[in-house]
C-alpha cells in the first residue's frame, strides 16, 4: 500500500475523487456537451456511412508516418475556412494540444505570460526545464502590462489565456489582443469552452469580439465539448503550424486522431454553421433562465456556484443526483474555492433547466 497515506489524508479533506459510470437516466447538467451534439444520431450515423465506403478505419500511425489521412487535411481546411486562419492541424486532445504549444513555442530566452487560471495541461507545460513563465491576476491586463515592462529583452513574448475558463465561465478580456499587438507577443488562445458557444458563428471569442486573425495569434479547441467528439485542433498562421509540426512531441510522436472523431467533427462543424441562429437563441434563453432564478449572469453555458465547503459541496451533487440531476462538485485543487460546476446545455430542455436552478437556490 505505497500511497495509502496520502488517500487516507485526501479522503480526510473531502477532496477524494473516483470514477463513476454514466447512468444516462439522469439528466446530464455535468458534462461539456454544451449543444447536445452527442445526442445527435444523425450525425453519428451519416458520420458511419461515410467511415463504412473508405478502404481503412483508423488512422494507423503518426500524422509524419502514414497517418495524414484526407480526412484529416479536409477537416483542418473546414476550420481554417470557418475561423478565418491560414493553416492548421489536428491532434489528439485539448491536453495533449496545450502541451504541444507551450512545449514547442516556448524557447530558451522567451518568456509566457500566463493566466493564472489557465487549464492544468498548460501549467503542466510550464514545468519542462527550459520554459520561463510569468503568471498574471486573473484577467488582470494591467498587470500583463506590468509584467510586458519587466521584462523587455525577452526573446519572444508568449502570452497564453483561455476564451472562456473552464471553472468561472467568465470571458477573456478583449484587452489581451491589443496588448499581444502592441507588444509583438505571440498570443494563444484556448477555446475549449467558447468554440461552439458565443461569437456571431459560434466560432469562439476571435468570433465575438470581431478580431482580425493577425500572424500572432494562435486558436487552440477541442472537440469533446461542444462539437460532441473527441480530439481537438491548432489554427495559426502557415509558418507556426509548419513548426509545430516540426517540433510538437505530441503531434510528432502520437497517433494521428481518429478517422471516426474527425469525421464527426468536421460533420457537427458543418451543423454548428448551418444552425448557428437557432443555437443561439437557445443558448440565451437558457442564459436568461440561470439570471431569473439564480441571479447569475454566464457569458457561455457555465454556471459556477460558490459553496466555499468540500464536503458540503458534495452533499448537494449527491443530493441532486438523487433527484435526477447530474451537476459537478469542484474542489481543490481545480479550484481554490469548493463550487457547484451547471452546465446549461442544449441536451437538456429549458424545463429542466428550470426545476435544477430552483432546487439549486433553495440549497443557497
Amino acid at each position: 500500500m505505497y500511497y495509502k497515506n496520502e488517500l487516507k489524508a485526501l479522503k480526510k479533506s473531502g477532496r477524494l475523487r473516483s470514477r463513476e459510470i454514466v447512468n444516462n437516466s439522469i439528466l446530464d447538467f455535468a458534462s461539456n456537451d454544451y449543444l447536445g451534439l452527442s445526442h445527435n444520431k444523425e450525425l453519428h450515423n451519416s458520420t458511419c456511412q461515410k467511415l463504412d465506403k473508405l478502404p481503412l478505419h483508423s488512422s494507423k500511425a503518426s500524422l509524419l508516418v502514414n497517418g495524414y489521412h484526407q480526412i484529416h487535411k479536409d477537416f483542418e481546411t473546414a476550420l481554417c475556412k470557418a475561423n478565418g486562419f491560414e493553416d492548421g492541424v489536428v491532434l489528439g486532445s485539448g491536453f495533449s494540444a496545450n502541451i504541444a504549444m507551450i512545449e514547442a513555442l516556448v524557447r530558451k530566452g522567451d518568456i509566457l505570460f500566463m493566466d493564472e487560471k489557465y487549464h492544468a495541461s498548460g501549467v503542466l507545460a510550464t514545468n519542462i526545464r527550459h520554459v520561463e513563465v510569468e503568471f498574471f491576476k486573473h484577467n488582470d491586463m494591467d498587470e500583463l502590462k506590468s509584467l510586458f515592462a519587466k521584462f523587455p529583452h525577452a526573446k519572444r513574448k508568449i502570452i497564453a489565456v483561455e476564451g472562456i475558463y473552464s471553472m468561472d465561465g467568465d470571458l477573456v478580456d478583449k484587452e489581451v489582443f491589443e496588448i499581444a499587438e502592441k507588444e509583438d507577443a505571440l498570443l494563444i488562445v484556448d477555446e475549449a469552452h467558447s468554440s461552439g458557444v458565443v461569437g456571431d458563428k459560434l466560432m469562439g471569442v476571435f468570433d465575438l469580439y470581431n478580431i482580425d486573425i493577425k500572424p500572432n495569434h494562435i486558436k487552440m479547441g477541442t472537440l469533446g465539448k461542444a462539437y460532441g467528439s473527441f480530439g481537438a485542433y491548432i489554427l495559426a498562421s502557415e509558418h507556426v503550424i509548419e513548426y509545430l509540426i516540426n517540433r510538437a512531441k505530441p503531434i510528432i510522436y502520437a497517433t494521428s486522431l481518429s478517422l471516426y472523431d474527425t469525421l464527426l467533427g468536421h460533420k457537427s462543424l458543418e451543423y454548428i454553421l448551418d444552425n448557428c441562429e437557432d443555437l443561439k437563441e437557445q443558448i440565451k434563453l437558457r442564459q436568461q433562465i440561470v439570471k431569473d432564478i439564480l441571479d447569475v449572469k454566464v457569458d457561455g453555458l457555465i454556471i459556477p456556484i460558490l459553496i466555499d465547503d468540500n464536503k458540503k459541496v458534495i452533499e448537494i451533487k449527491d443530493s441532486l443526483l438523487k433527484e435526477g440531476f447530474a451537476i459537478g462538485g469542484i474542489r481543490q485543487p481545480t479550484v481554490e474555492r469548493a463550487i457547484l460546476r451547471v452546465i446549461a446545455r442544449l441536451g437538456q430542455t429549458d424545463d429542466e433547466l428550470q426545476e435544477l436552478c430552483r432546487k439549486i437556490a433553495k440549497f443557497r
